[in-house]
């Protein structure tokens, strides 16, 4: 097989701006979140987020877009090696060889022979099948039809039954944003070296965008708000996926390593927490 994940090392990036998943996988910090687009306005906003220099697209089997994804990939012109894919998979493939025929389909519809990092979209614990959906994910890593395996708004509690099956998790994407900083997860994470991604990185009602421990910031460094958002969230260590179909603010998304917050600035962001939990309950919602 070519271009096999065995195969895929990607361009040099700057330092600062990848974190490590895995020995010789290294994620983008700043990726293109897909949802909700679909059809043409997907494949658009991907092939224009890559020619703007993202090499990290995220996408997943439930938001029905992984084929305009891969078209507006090819449409880029983009070398395959050269660009870092996540995708996620649903609770119908969870056990058995569903893992397996998940990988098949997802990559049939991208139009790509592999998967820089497959994820499970959602534990679902009354399914009780999410140890063994991780399992076949470990399998799919060892033949190198994945370069990496993770899961998606897992709670401690479902990460602990992982860790007691063996299996270490290297990544979690979870809703992280200045009001809802889910404390306990990320100090969960930090303990047990498991990289954050964060969606929703900007919210979703933008509130806190307009927040003097944002602004200040925004107007010392001359950024956008959002860009001192998306600084918090990749000073702080984490993966943060923005999705935007604007070409300015695609731009200005994936600029925010050329400046750094003050540990005041940082505080300051962190003290908007409200302990709101998520916007979705991973005991109870699950695809």
């Amino acid at each position: 097989m070519t271009g096999t994940a065995a195969e895929a090392t990607g361009t040099a990036a700057e330092p600062g701006t990848t974190a490590e998943l895995a020995p010789g996988v290294v994620i983008p910090l700043i990726g293109l979140g897909t949802w909700p687009m679909t059809g043409e306005e997907a494949s658009d906003a991907v092939a224009r987020a890559i020619n703007h220099g993202y090499r990290h697209i995220d996408t997943a089997e439930n938001y029905d877009n992984e084929e305009a994804v891969g078209e507006g990939i090819r449409r880029s012109g983009i070398a395959r090696g050269d660009l870092f894919l996540t995708t996620k998979f649903n609770k119908q493939w969870h056990g058995g060889t569903g893992v397996r025929e998940a990988f098949g389909t997802a990559a049939r519809r991208l139009g790509t022979e592999y998967l820089d990092l497959f994820l499970i979209h959602w534990p679902n614990p009354a399914q009780g099948r999410f140890v063994e959906a991780a399992a076949g994910l470990t399998r799919l890593a060892e033949e190198g039809l994945i370069r990496c395996w993770g899961v998606s708004n897992f709670k401690p509690a479902h990460l602990r039954e992982l860790q007691a099956a063996g299996l270490e998790v290297p990544v979690n994407q979870v809703q992280i944003d200045p009001e809802h900083q889910q404390l306990d997860q990320l100090a969960f994470h930090r303990e047990q070296g498991i990289v954050t991604a964060a969606y929703s990185p900007l919210g979703r009602n933008g509130g806190f965008l307009s927040a003097p421990a944002v602004t200040s910031p925004a107007e010392e460094y001359g950024k956008t708000p959002a860009q001192v958002v998306l600084r918090w969230q990749v000073q702080s260590g984490r993966v943060a996926i923005p999705k935007s179909a604007d070409d300015r603010r695609q731009r200005e998304n994936l600029d925010v390593f050329g400046f750094a917050l003050t540990e005041g600035e940082m505080a300051g962001i962190d003290a908007l927490e409200t302990g709101a939990p998520p916007r979705l309950d991973s005991d109870e919602f699950g695809h």
